[in-house]
């Protein structure tokens, strides 16, 4: 696959423009040209769409749990065989490096694999009644259409977390991709259409997220949105999906804690929060960031996370060697640089990068922070780009109150040699995953989410199905 195709909508399995023909352009981030379009979809389109979806969802609910695991597999056999052609186009319209793209491809062949064999355990459950001529069932049945909204940072792997959980548990899925990453979810989900799944089980749609959710959401034919983003744009969506009583999962922003501790292993915390740090360029929800670091290993700790920042090779994610691309779009070009001059304005002081690097396309230069004060925006907001913050703790008490100082919940890391602050660290961070003594390694059968501003409900896990399940207690007396 040598050039960047232009995008079409999916609606009941075939590939068209959207009506009207209005279109957005995609463009590379490691070089600011215009590399493709993307159709822009009308109201008549998402008409179209949740239509299509309603006679998918009658169909897909109808066939076997054999039969849907059957064509999910199928489709993650398509996505392994298409994994470099889709990761060349998720780097060219994302801008992370080959490699990183073909490792999110691949994951997410592994997580349909993973849901499609949890198709097969939906189980129910049989109550012993109280009146013996009875029969007391609890039935789980799928809730029907769901509307998916996914952003740009991991365009296949957060459709595919959605997507498996949806199809594993019967309903059907609409979902509105990022317009600025819209070929590799194209192309994710022509594995599915190629495995054989019916008309309208699956749709794809691009367009203003503002438009397309504010329809789609309150729409009579849609009853469970789920939903990857900002915690403020997230807060709006729940609240719309609220007044219409519509099923939700919210993962949504954090602001992940690494705590190392005085015992901790200085040289595996650098190594593995490093690469968990730039992994991406930073635009991860489940980044490290506030880096809480006891303060007789900081200075240590700091000349090494320094030194594995400043051996990254910056560059175009097709080239060769590169470890460290571009931002996504030139508005987290800005953030950096607002983050750094408020940094520096509170007194922090900048051990390595701190800015843009080149004038063409959108790369910034991996940044380490050091001596933050906790009123700096760095340490309140997140900063979802390649920069790390860090400070010193004196207790691990301490710690932990910083660590949970904040409203977000998402993910945490520590690292330390002892059981008991393991045991400590376990219990008391108030987020949803907790990572010690590694870097984050959410497979498919884990949760995923987060608590308090993060969100709610799982993307992971068997979990993960309940949000899509209706539960149905049935009592049958013989007559």
């Amino acid at each position: 696959m040598s050039s960047y195709p232009d995008t079409l909508l999916l609606i009941d399995n075939e590939w068209r423009e959207a009506k009207g023909n209005k279109r957005i352009d995609v463009v590379n981030p490691a070089t600011g040209a215009k590399i493709g379009q993307v159709a822009n979809a009308s109201r008549e389109d998402l008409d179209d769409a949740l239509a299509a979806t309603q006679r998918g969802f009658e169909t897909w609910r109808e066939m076997s749990a054999h039969e849907r695991c059957s064509i999910m597999r199928k489709a993650a056999v398509l996505v392994r065989e298409r994994a470099d052609d889709i990761a060349r186009l998720l780097t060219q319209e994302q801008g992370k490096p080959l490699g990183e793209a073909r490792i999110e491809v691949l994951a997410g062949s592994e997580i349909i694999d993973w849901f499609a064999n949890e198709a097969l355990r939906v189980y129910g459950r049989i109550i012993p009644a109280r009146n013996t001529a009875a029969q007391q069932m609890v039935l789980k049945e799928p809730v029907g259409p769901v509307a998916a909204f996914t952003p740009w940072n991991f365009p296949v792997n957060q459709i595919v977390r959605k997507l498996g959980a949806a199809l594993a548990s019967g309903c059907s899925f609409l979902v509105k991709a990022p317009e600025e990453t819209p070929a590799s979810p194209a192309a994710l989900l022509n594995c599915f259409v190629d495995a054989g799944i019916p008309k309208g089980v699956i749709g794809l749609v691009f367009g203003s997220p503002a438009e397309i959710s504010s329809y789609l959401i309150p729409h009579p034919i849609i009853r469970k949105v789920t939903f990857t983003g900002s915690t403020p744009v997230g807060k709006q969506l729940a609240a719309l999906a609220g007044q219409h009583m519509k099923r939700v999962t919210m993962e949504l922003g954090g602001h992940a804690p690494v705590i190392v501790a005085e015992d901790a292993d200085v040289e595996l915390a650098v190594k593995a929060s490093g690469g968990a740090k730039f992994r991406n360029a930073g635009q991860v929800c489940i980044s490290p960031t506030r880096f809480l670091v006891h303060s007789a290993v900081k200075a240590d700790f700091e000349k090494a996370f320094v030194a594995h920042a400043e051996k990254l090779k910056l560059g175009d994610g097709l080239t060769e060697g590169t470890t460290l691309g571009p931002l996504a779009n030139d508005r987290r070009l800005a953030a950096m640089d607002k983050i750094v001059k408020n940094a520096r304005e509170k007194g922090a002081r900048i051990a390595t990068g701190g800015e843009r690097v080149g004038t063409a396309g959108n790369f910034f230069a991996p940044t380490i922070l050091s001596d933050v004060p906790l009123d700096a925006d760095v340490f309140n907001e997140e900063p979802f780009g390649p920069i790390a913050a860090i400070r010193s703790f004196e207790t691990l008490d301490e710690a932990i109150r910083e660590a949970n100082r904040l409203p977000y919940g998402l993910a945490a890391y520590a690292y330390t040699r002892s059981f008991k602050s393991v045991t400590e660290l376990s219990r008391r961070l108030e987020v949803g995953m907790v990572w010690i003594n590694q870097a984050a390694s959410p497979s498919a059968e884990l949760p995923f989410g987060g608590v308090k501003d993060s969100g709610y409900g799982s993307e992971g896990g068997p979990e993960a199905l309940e949000a899509y399940l209706v539960t149905k207690a049935v009592s049958v007396v013989g007559v």
